[in-house]
């Protein structure tokens, strides 16, 4: 048996139950996992030491880098410039079209709110143009 393991009973029933820190370690960020695994060490009774990095020696995880334009993100950047320069909206809207947030996606309500605007100002240019 798995040494992460242990049972639980709840209900009369006995399961077996996996530490969640152990099912998605790379799901946490660096810090919190070396705490889990310091964690997990103590209450195995083991009372082995863990080796703690240095702060210098973390690797960032892929969200620890701030967004460009001045960290709100393309999309929003583009949506709040967009309403003195509308073509930025028509912008963000191509690049939401074309899965742009897969690389990052804290971008993807930025840019598909301006994506969103850039379809209503679209139809009022229609519709002003149409009754003129």
């Amino acid at each position: 048996m798995d040494e992460n393991a242990k049972f639980a009973s709840g209900n009369g029933r006995t399961e077996l139950v996996k530490f969640i820190s152990d099912r998605h370690a790379n799901l946490m960020r660096p810090a919190a996992r070396y705490y889990s695994a310091l964690k997990d060490a103590m209450a195995r009774g083991k009372r082995r030491y863990t080796l703690v990095k240095d702060v210098d020696d973390m690797e960032t995880g892929a969200y620890d880098k701030p967004l460009p334009c001045f960290g709100c993100g393309i999309g929003w950047f583009s949506f709040l410039l967009g309403f003195m320069f509308p073509l930025l909206w028509y912008y963000a809207a191509f690049l939401y079209f074309g899965n742009y947030y897969r690389k990052d996606p804290r971008e993807r309500a930025g840019l598909a709110a301006s994506a969103i605007t850039a379809m209503g100002f679209s139809l009022v240019l229609v519709v002003i143009l149409a009754f003129r």
